[in-house]
């Protein structure tokens, strides 16, 4: 089974012998590692589900410093709410970090899976309120917790990206310097180093 159909079956109720025909209801995109979906500027027109690879989405200050705010890997949707829902210009970029494959959703694809699956009324709202309890906890994280206590929230999120993106990436998304990260990464080994005890 597709990630997507897994998806929709497993997290919006969607009916298993069903989920085939939501294909009219999206477009299929192969970006290549470092190609763009979005950028500055642009207005927002999809949410993006990964299929298969990995996206980032950030902004760029004045200094151009890049601040990650969003990894999406398998299965995972991102977008520019503000840009995609109030037709606003966006101040992100969403680029590929590896090859990938994404599926383009329409800002109304959830509301016609409502409307043909009423049963996915109330799993998307869960997944709403849950959109929105993770943006309040990355907030409270990046102003009131530690660099440590962030960068063990950040793997247990993303258990599987330590392997997949550069240090100075995790950096930028727990809003520290990769100095402060090695640093973070020698403190936690040395916490957890077991000495031999032959």
């Amino acid at each position: 089974m597709t990630n997507i159909n897994n998806y929709l079956a497993k997290v919006l109720n969607v009916p298993l012998e069903k989920v085939n025909m939501c294909s009219l209801h999206y477009e299929v995109k192969k970006v290549q590692k470092n190609q763009f979906l979005l950028q500055y500027g642009e207005v927002c027109r999809y949410i993006y589900f990964v299929e298969k690879g990995l996206l980032k989405m950030y902004s760029i200050d004045k200094n151009g410093k890049e601040h990650i705010i969003q990894f999406a890997p398998e299965s995972w949707l991102t977008s520019d709410r503000s840009s995609l829902y109030f037709n606003e210009k966006s101040v992100y970029y969403i680029e590929a970090v590896e090859d990938s494959e994404v599926l383009l959703l329409h800002p109304d694809f959830i509301n016609k899976l409502i409307g043909e699956f009423p049963d996915s009324l109330e799993k998307s709202d869960i997944l709403l309120q849950k959109h929105i309890k993770s943006l309040q906890d990355r907030i409270n994280s990046l102003l009131a917790e530690t660099a440590e206590e962030r960068y063990m929230k950040f793997i247990k999120m993303y258990p599987d990206l330590l392997l997949r993106v550069p240090q100075w990436m995790i950096a930028s998304y727990l809003g520290i310097t990769p100095e402060s990260l090695s640093r973070v990464r020698k403190e936690l080994a040395r916490k957890n180093f077991v000495p031999d005890s032959k």
